[in-house]
């Protein structure tokens, strides 16, 4: 999906500058457990599937909305696996916009769906294994990816 109205709003006041963003981003596992990454289009890195939390949405809508949109699962949050910020999650996107995210990082299973770009965003779409993750956009900490680590647990910096 492209930006929603609120963000778009805030865009046209003040171009690319900066913008404080609270999100969530999705750490979904298949039956392997191995995790879903995305690569979109304009982007040379692979990310999460992730996006902003929308006004009047809650962090867990916001997660269920935005994996189908990129990925066309529907998926369960299962667990709060860790909570970021600060200067090290600011993000420049090719156009230029600059955001820096506070985000909620969900565990999540599929209960549904058939794995496709829905919203045109994502250019590739693949799941890889604990021991063979990607070069990844936002500076999470690793042991975010370890199931053994995070199993009952949420990680903070």
């Amino acid at each position: 999906m492209s930006m929603s109205p609120y963000y778009q709003n805030l865009r046209d006041k003040v171009g690319a500058e900066l913008l404080f963003m609270p999100s969530v981003a999705a750490v979904v596992r298949n039956e392997e457990s191995h995790i879903l990454f995305i690569r979109k289009g304009n982007e040379q890195i692979w990310g999460l599937p992730a996006g902003a939390i929308e006004i009047g949405e809650t962090p867990a809508q916001a997660i269920v909305r935005e994996v189908y949109e990129e990925t066309g699962l529907t998926i369960v949050p299962t667990q709060i696996i860790g909570v970021f910020g600060g200067e090290k999650y600011q993000y420049q996107y090719s156009n230029g916009h600059q955001v820096e995210y506070l985000v909620i990082v969900f565990e999540c299973s599929i209960i549904g769906g058939k794995l496709e770009a829905m919203d045109g965003e994502a250019e590739q779409l693949s799941f890889f294994r604990e021991d063979e993750l990607p070069d990844i956009a936002i500076p999470y900490p690793k042991e975010i990816f370890f199931k053994n680590v995070t199993e009952g647990r949420t990680v903070f910096e």
